[in-house]
């Protein structure tokens, strides 16, 4: 069907694919990079620890993919409180070349009701980073509706430009009520942040719940790259293979 094959380009363009096992060899970080564009475009981003960064812009610079952001992790995967440490990480982070940040919200802290601390550790995080800033909330460990609000409304407060769900590292990863309540929240402040559901996401079914979710609360418009993404390792490969098996083939990337 012509819808399907619509969806997994669009899909595809929303796609930060990544690889964050902490194993990863050159190889591994060339085998990622040559899966960044294929018969439905590019995806919009690759997410790989720090280390690999310059092999990632060294990739996307041969293969002429300017468009792809180069993403990485800071805080990750525990989340811990030290504001002046993670403001390094940042720094860092951009002197090696990454164009986006996804960064681990104190979540711990936060449930701790320490809400004073958290906000100066996300004001000094954002004063250090000059680039797309992706809060991930982890969604899964904060688990209540109400707290996963609050901590949405003190990151927007904060300057994130994204919300993020998971780190994929904890037991629960992105939920559609998890995102549900970051996408109201977003809504709320009139649709200027992203969101990002990661964790747990394998195949196109599963990108279709977040994907129908954020239409049906900010509008089909509001769905793009700059304002909506996927953070997965493994979902390529089966939007490309619905995509392929939908009966057209995807356009050729530009």
């Amino acid at each position: 069907m012509r819808d399907r094959y619509e969806r997994a380009v669009q899909i595809v363009s929303l796609l930060d694919l990544t690889s964050l096992s902490g194993a990863e060899s050159v190889a591994d970080i060339d085998a990622l990079c040559a899966k960044s564009v294929g018969p439905c475009g590019h995806v919009a981003a690759l997410c790989v620890f720090p280390k690999h960064l310059p092999r990632v812009l060294e990739n996307l610079t041969r293969m002429g993919l300017s468009g792809v952001e180069a993403a990485t992790v800071v805080n990750f995967p525990a989340g811990r409180l030290d504001p002046a440490a993670v403001a390094g990480e940042i720094r860092a982070a951009m002197g090696l070349g990454a164009t986006e940040i996804d960064l681990v919200f104190p979540f711990s802290v936060f449930l701790e009701g320490r809400e004073a601390a958290v906000r100066g550790f996300l004001a000094e995080c954002r004063a250090a980073c000059s680039v797309r800033l992706k809060v991930i909330l982890e969604s899964g460990v904060l688990a209540r509706p109400e707290v996963i609000r609050a901590a949405s409304r003190l990151a927007l407060d904060c300057g994130a430009d994204f919300l993020k769900t998971s780190t994929g590292k904890a037991a629960v990863h992105a939920t559609p009520e998890a995102a549900r309540v970051m996408l109201e929240t977003i809504a709320e402040r009139g649709g200027a942040a992203g969101f990002k559901a990661s964790g747990g996401l394998r195949t196109m079914a599963d990108a279709m719940v977040y994907l129908e979710l954020a239409e049906d609360i900010l509008g089909p418009g509001w769905v793009g790259p700059r304002t909506f993404r996927f953070g997965a390792s493994g979902l390529l490969d089966d939007v490309l293979a619905v995509a392929a098996g939908g009966g057209a083939a995807c356009a050729a990337p530009a």
